[in-house]
């Protein structure tokens, strides 16, 4: 640069490797060049789609929330205006109709006059800012057939104003601008007025990603060709799940990588030795991992420090567990009943043939619900233990502080579909109604649970002739799955029962080759029941 300016130059990547250049310095960036002024590599992307790990995605998005230097626009847009500042946009825009359009150049001295523009202290920035501006009105104008008449030109205009003076100014103020610009991302979707401020903040040399999971390319209103971002394109999804505000405790792996994992850890099992109960004061906290179907009976038998994703802190400790549905039978039968067999005949497998399970309570717990929140709407754990309706002051103290921390957690974030004219405060109500009054069946799982070591097991076999799956029943799932154990429910016909009430996402399903009508349980040969007697004998 012979002479004093602000270049920017686009951010070229390599295999999709965006993570690399967005935590470098602008020094250290490809394509940097400084002589007597500013230069910038700007990365601006668009991530559409997901990949087919959609956790490592969501994670991915949580690690970014988390960085002090990237800002998570479409969380955080602030869309306050002063009353003056609103009045100078009218007053300005006014003028703009009574001239029939004023020119670019004349309109933003008229905006920055009425100090409508962000600043700086820099000079090379301060003119930047202004000429990004004069940019974003010629797109606007050559994308609209009546231009700056457009009926659409007042809300972006007063939108990319306010937008600028809340969030750039500060953004800039904090910036060291030799060495980083400030970073943006934003997910999801995006009304007219926030992409053009995106375009503006990329005009200005910022970071910006945009990520949208079904794939919807918003931003080619402003740039159809793609000129000023790099673009990666992944399969699409339907729908929106809302933006990650804890890292997503669900794990998505393919055979191959669970099965590696696994035998990682087994070769370091020594590395991993836990004393009896170690864990009994924290709290556990589950990562339901998603299997194939042989998987799921290689996962069943290990321990949980065995399991891929287990770990510890300080407070909690993270037990990696099942929640899968078998939908039909196999076709080698013998395999089948083998398999189901195995996991029934476990010490600390509770097996249900009956439905429903649990107890429906018809009580109103709203007021009791609403007494034991805290200031952020969340279940207080010591409230809840102090309060009248705790049933479990007979428990150690570590199971019930854990129980109470587990329904919390449950209630936060419910995995149960509402019912017709149910919000989801109702929802959270009814899972803390229900987990307040679990049977007795189920709490000695939870009290037999050293949670380095075996996991409990419930075994659900369910058909036609065994009852109906209740909605209590459910939740009570729900409660389990969040508390750690493993749950596998057999349906031989492959009708729906959980589907009515649990959440797809929260389990996963296996469909096996036949779908077999009224098959009653068969019970093990006296052989395996002989076999399993001598078997526990010896391991007492």
């Amino acid at each position: 640069m012979k002479q004093e300016e602000l270049a920017i130059y686009k951010a070229e990547l390599e295999n999709d490797d965006w993570e690399s250049i967005l935590f470098q310095t602008l020094p250290e960036r490809p394509a940097y060049e400084r002589e007597n002024g500013l230069a910038f590599t700007r990365l601006a992307g668009r991530i559409l789609g997901t990949p087919f790990d959609e956790t490592e995605y969501y994670n991915k998005l949580y690690e970014l929330s988390a960085h002090e230097n990237i800002h998570i626009l479409s969380e955080t847009l602030d869309k306050t205006i002063a009353p003056e500042t609103f009045q100078a946009l009218q007053n300005i825009h006014m003028i703009n109709q009574k001239e029939k359009g004023l020119s670019v150049s004349r309109f933003v001295a008229f905006l920055d006059g009425a100090r409508l523009l962000a600043k700086h202290t820099h000079p090379l920035m301060h003119r930047r800012l202004r000429t990004a501006f004069m940019t974003l009105l010629e797109t606007f104008a050559s994308r609209h057939e009546k231009g700056l008449n457009d009926p659409d030109f007042r809300r972006v205009l007063l939108d990319v104003s306010k937008f600028s003076l809340n969030h750039l100014n500060p953004w800039l103020e904090q910036a060291d601008i030799e060495r980083e610009m400030p970073k943006v991302v934003w997910y999801g979707d995006a009304t007219k007025s926030q992409l053009y401020f995106l375009y503006y903040v990329m005009l200005i040399g910022c970071d910006v990603l945009l990520f949208h999971p079904a794939a919807e390319d918003q931003f080619s209103i402003i740039d159809p060709d793609h000129e000023l971002t790099f673009t990666i394109r992944l399969p699409a999804v339907n729908g929106l799940q809302p933006f990650p505000k804890e890292k997503p405790d669900r794990t998505s792996t393919v055979a191959y990588r669970s099965t590696k994992e696994i035998e990682h850890v087994l070769n370091h099992e020594e590395s991993m030795m836990y004393k009896p109960w170690q864990f009994r004061e924290h709290t556990p906290q589950s990562v339901t991992l998603k299997t194939t179907y042989d998987e799921l009976f290689l996962i069943a038998k290990e321990r949980a420090f065995i399991r891929p994703q287990f770990k510890a802190d300080r407070d909690k400790v993270v037990i990696p567990n099942l929640f899968a549905k078998v939908m039909g039978v196999s076709k080698d039968t013998k395999e089948y009943w083998s398999r189901l067999h195995t996991v029934a005949d476990y010490q600390e497998t509770h097996m249900i043939r009956r439905f429903p399970f649990t107890e429906e309570l018809k009580s109103n717990y709203q007021y009791h619900y609403s007494q034991v929140l805290n200031q952020e709407g969340a279940i207080d754990a010591d409230k809840l233990k102090n309060s009248n309706i705790w049933q479990y002051k007979h428990l150690p103290s570590g199971v019930q502080t854990a129980i109470a921390n587990v329904m919390s957690d449950m209630c936060r974030n419910p995995g149960l579909k509402a019912l017709p004219q149910e919000q989801k405060k109702d929802v959270s109500i009814y899972l803390f109604r229900q987990a307040a009054n679990l049977p007795a069946s189920l709490l000695q799982l939870i009290q037999t649970f050293d949670y380095a070591q075996t996991v409990p097991k419930l075994l659900l076999y369910h058909t036609e002739h065994g009852g109906e799956l209740t909605r209590s029943d459910a939740a009570a799932l729900l409660f389990l799955n969040e508390f750690g154990v493993d749950i596998i429910l057999y349906n031989p016909p492959g009708h729906q029962d959980i589907e009515h009430f649990i959440e797809e996402s929260q389990y996963d399903i296996h469909w096996l080759e036949d779908m077999v009508f009224q098959q009653e349980y068969k019970e093990p040969s006296l052989v395996r029941k002989l076999f399993r007697t001598i078997t526990q004998k010896q391991g007492e």
